[in-house]
């Protein structure tokens, strides 16, 4: 028998978490962030006034909003976006973990990572991401240091 129990939702690193990913990565050099995005069908603007669209819209479409205001922050960061596309169910894993999109950003460092989260360009936006979702998950990934051998 199932148990019905309410799956956690995430929007925002907590103090912790923040905390770990400095001591974990600080010294790793470049970083990936891996995004798991679930948008609301609604974005919800409650307590955004300042940013709130004139119309209803959809969190994919707040979503856009954030990539619009958060691309040209990344690039002045020397960060970029490696791949965005869309998603649905795992191959491998849960079938009640489902993500619309999937979104990979490279960054320079930890350092400059934490520049540009912090950055008041960036933070004028960002409650387009926080209207949009309904869920979210933030893993950062190290390069190995041995790479795989080359296949010919």
């Amino acid at each position: 028998m199932k148990k019905n129990i309410a799956m956690q939702k995430y929007i925002e690193a907590n103090v912790e978490a923040g905390k770990r990913f400095y001591q974990d990565f600080h010294t790793k050099g470049k970083i990936v962030m891996l995004n798991l995005l679930k948008f609301k069908s609604k974005a919800d603007y409650t307590d955004l006034g300042s940013i709130k669209p004139q119309q209803q819209i959809t969190g994919k479409e707040a979503y856009k909003l954030y990539l619009d205001n958060t691309l040209p922050e990344l690039k002045k960061a020397g960060s970029s976006v490696i791949f965005y596309g869309s998603s649905k169910n795992f191959l491998i894993g849960p079938e009640s973990e489902k993500w619309d999109a999937v979104l990979l950003v490279e960054h320079q460092s930890v350092l400059k990572f934490m520049e540009f989260a912090r950055g008041e360009d960036y933070l004028n936006g960002a409650g387009h991401r926080t209207a949009a979702l309904d869920d979210s998950r933030l893993l950062p990934i190290s390069e190995n240091e041995k790479k795989l051998p080359n296949k010919t």
